[in-house]
C-alpha cells in the first residue's frame, strides 16, 4: 500500500502546490473504502484513488480549486441514482470526500 502523505510531503518539498482527497463516509456500493486517498498537484499530477475512477475528474478540479483558494471542501456524490449516473458513480452508493489543500 502506498503511503499517500509521504508522496504528498515530497511533492510539496519539491515546490509543488498540493492538496489530499480522503473518502470520509460510504454508503451503499462504494468503490473505495473509507480512508482512501487522492493525491493532487496544481500540476495535475495524481496519485492514489478516491473512487476506482468514476468521479477521480470531479475530485481532481475541486483539488486544484481547493488549492487555489486555499479552503477546503466537503464533496458529496450519488445523491441519487440518476446524478450518480451523472457523474460516473454507477454503483448507485453514496460518497463523501474531503478535499484539503497543504499548506
Amino acid at each position: 500500500m502506498t503511503d499517500m502523505l509521504a508522496i504528498a510531503a515530497d511533492w510539496k518539498a519539491a515546490g509543488e502546490d498540493v492538496a489530499i482527497a480522503t473518502v470520509v463516509e460510504t454508503w451503499g456500493s462504494s468503490p473505495r473504502p473509507t480512508g482512501s486517498q487522492l493525491v493532487v498537484t496544481k500540476s495535475g499530477r495524481l496519485e492514489g484513488s478516491v473512487s476506482g475512477g468514476c468521479i477521480e475528474g470531479a475530485v481532481a478540479e475541486a483539488a486544484i480549486a481547493s488549492i487555489e483558494s486555499g479552503i477546503p471542501r466537503l464533496l458529496d456524490f450519488g445523491i441519487s441514482n440518476e446524478q450518480a449516473w451523472e457523474v460516473g458513480l454507477a454503483c448507485g452508493g453514496k460518497v463523501k470526500v474531503f478535499v484539503e489543500p497543504l499548506v
